[in-house]
């Protein structure tokens, strides 16, 4: 039976590989199990289908709702303009508008998408106007938008929660320390490329003017700025759940959307709801048939055989941490992070136990490669919705990228695989 799983994992990656949609492509490996294997069909449907009633995924379609309702009301362009004043002289200050921005709508939205449909539009043209190449202005906000995977609420980590039974909100704190450090590495590399480019910088201001500017556009970001204070204190001060947390930063963005920042009209609310309802059935469609081809792998052994296979090979824990990190390199190449989770995160997570490796500690390794994906080609979504926004070719947008991956994110996935406390300090102080 193994041999078959095998095949099935196979014909799973090349229809991944050919672009297939991926609900077929976990349909595919399923009917090799079933055709094949002579899986029963028909618990494993009964099982995929009874697990979308976990309320912890109601996290995802609220999550995805209030980043669509936050992009369309001009919540990220009051956060955007506070912040500009006081780094718009700076050389390359701007760039660090644009990450730190990032970071902040990913602590609303939980979604990388979210980030760059929400900060591309007003942005990228804006650095275009104040000498940043058009290609670099796009890449850096694309690859700064992965933030929003890791700085929390993560939907990922929703996800690998709910499928190894770990803490969502250890999860959540886990990935926060790489989050912010990958910030820092590309607010630091964009400073550094920013020397060499024709920047207009804005016109000298005295402090008063500052002050008063600053004063204006932090009344008018208040509304903005305190939808991530209620959903990030709500959940770490242990008064709401992710879930309740999600719900209320729907119900929140409504009345600040239509009444404060007037961005929210009936057919602009309608079209966020279309759209949300779009991604979300795919991701719960996803969902199901990837849950019933992991629980044939769990019914299978196929864990525990991976475990011995691996072992047989080397119990080096350095060496088998390498081999786990370019596995979920590759993995998240060519699938989204959901699918990649749900996929690998029940099949590693007993072999990460094995060589002492903590669960928490495993769902940052997890977050800081799998998100990594968005913007890494042939899967690279987050990377292909900028070019769109950026309007802007691959050839213009691909080494600005990479320098930016290379030095910013790469160092952040060893650091977090091979210095635990990295992910460990926060959930540990809070008792995790």
């Amino acid at each position: 039976m193994i041999e078959i799983s095998l095949l099935a994992l196979a014909v799973l990656v090349l229809l991944l590989t050919l672009g297939v949609p991926l609900p077929f492509c976990f349909g595919g490996a399923l009917m090799v199990m079933n055709l094949i294997g002579g899986t029963t069909m028909k618990g494993m449907m009964l099982t995929g289908f009874n697990q979308l009633s976990n309320p912890v995924l109601l996290c995802i379609p609220l999550f995805v709702f209030a980043g669509s309702l936050m992009s369309a009301s001009g919540i990220a362009q009051s956060l955007l303009n506070f912040v500009n004043v006081f780094v718009g002289r700076i050389r390359g200050g701007l760039g660090v508008v644009a990450t730190v921005s990032c970071a902040i709508i990913g602590a609303i939205s939980g979604s990388g998408l979210t980030g760059i449909a929400a900060t591309g539009p007003l942005l990228i043209p804006e650095m275009a106007s104040k000498g940043y190449p058009r290609g670099y202005a796009t890449a850096l906000i694309s690859n700064s938008s992965v933030l929003g995977l890791l700085i929390p609420p993560s939907v990922t980590m929703i996800v690998y929660g709910w499928v190894t039974d770990t803490s969502i909100l250890a999860c959540f704190l886990a990935t926060l320390g790489p989050g912010i450090l990958i910030m820092i590495l590309f607010s630091g590399i964009n400073l550094i490329m920013a020397r060499k480019f024709p920047l207009i910088l804005d016109p000298p201001r005295t402090v008063r003017e500052t002050v008063r500017e600053g004063t204006t556009m932090f009344s008018r970001a208040v509304p903005a700025l305190f939808m991530p204070v209620i959903i990030l204190g709500g959940i770490y001060g242990g008064i709401m759940t992710p879930t309740e947390a999600a719900a209320v930063a729907v119900i929140y963005a409504l009345p600040i959307g239509f009444l404060v920042y007037k961005g929210l009209t009936m057919p602009v609310f309608l079209q966020a709801a279309k759209d949300s309802a779009t991604a979300v059935g795919a991701i719960m469609i996803m969902i199901v048939f990837s849950l019933m081809l992991s629980q044939i792998f769990v019914m299978e052994q196929i864990p525990q055989a991976m475990v011995e296979t691996i072992f047989d090979i080397t119990r080096n824990k350095v060496v088998l941490l390498i081999l786990i990190n370019l596995l979920l390199f590759f993995i998240g190449m060519i699938v989204n992070d959901v699918t990649a989770i749900i996929l690998t995160a029940p099949l590693l997570l007993p072999l990460m136990q094995a060589i002492g490796v903590d669960p928490i500690h495993f769902a940052a390794i997890m977050g800081v490669n799998t998100a990594m994906g968005g913007v890494t080609p042939p899967y690279a979504s987050i990377l292909y919705l900028g070019m769109r926004i950026g309007k802007v070719e691959f050839s213009e947008i691909i080494k600005p990228a990479m320098i930016l991956l290379l030095f910013g994110y790469v160092p952040v996935v060893f650091l977090t695989a091979f210095w635990p406390d990295l992910a460990l300090f926060l959930p540990r102080l809070l008792g995790y």
